[in-house]
């Protein structure tokens, strides 16, 4: 990572990161260190360390620590997937056979337009975000992509209208 420019590195990777032990406590400073780069991810090391107030050796320092302790996965780009082209987003619930949810995640990870995925508790499974070109595409995904995994047992797409990002408060 360059000193004075946070580069764009890619966002947290699609393979889950092995265990790895319980990172150190945040304090204030780490908090707000945090805060600022979840809104500016390519914030400068001089300006992080303007803003909560100490050395740019000690900005960094905190930075690179947050990296390895985990705490920071990774820096990557907020999109517009509409104006990206990508003018149809759902959220699809999918119900799967018991304790097949590595295989089922391994296929969803390599779908176009996924963007995310988790494991959930309730009336489903897993709850898969997607964007693409436009419905017909959608359904595609859905009808031949998703219900083809066999370990699917059913699914659920909720179109989305509208959608808001909600980023952390300024610090």
């Amino acid at each position: 990572m360059p000193d004075e420019q946070m580069a764009n590195s890619g966002g947290p990777s699609s393979h889950p990161a092995p265990p790895s032990p319980a990172a150190r406590p945040l304090d204030t400073i780490d908090r707000s260190i945090l805060r600022m780069l979840q809104t500016d991810g390519r914030a400068s090391i001089r300006s992080v360390a303007e803003r909560v107030h100490v050395s740019r050796a000690n900005a960094y320092a905190r930075i690179n620590r947050l990296i390895d302790d985990g705490v920071i996965r990774g820096f990557s780009a907020l999109v517009d997937q509409e104006r990206a082209g990508q003018g149809a987003s759902a959220y699809i619930t999918l119900k799967i056979v018991q304790n097949s949810w590595r295989t089922v995640r391994k296929q969803l990870t390599s779908l176009p337009g996924a963007t995310h995925i988790a494991l959930v508790s309730g009336d489903f499974d897993v709850l898969l975000l997607v964007h693409t070109k436009d419905n017909r595409e959608l359904r595609e995904l859905v009808l031949t992509r998703i219900q083809s995994i066999p370990e699917v047992l059913s699914t659920r797409t909720l179109l989305v209208f509208e959608e808001t990002n909600l980023g952390p408060e300024e610090a």
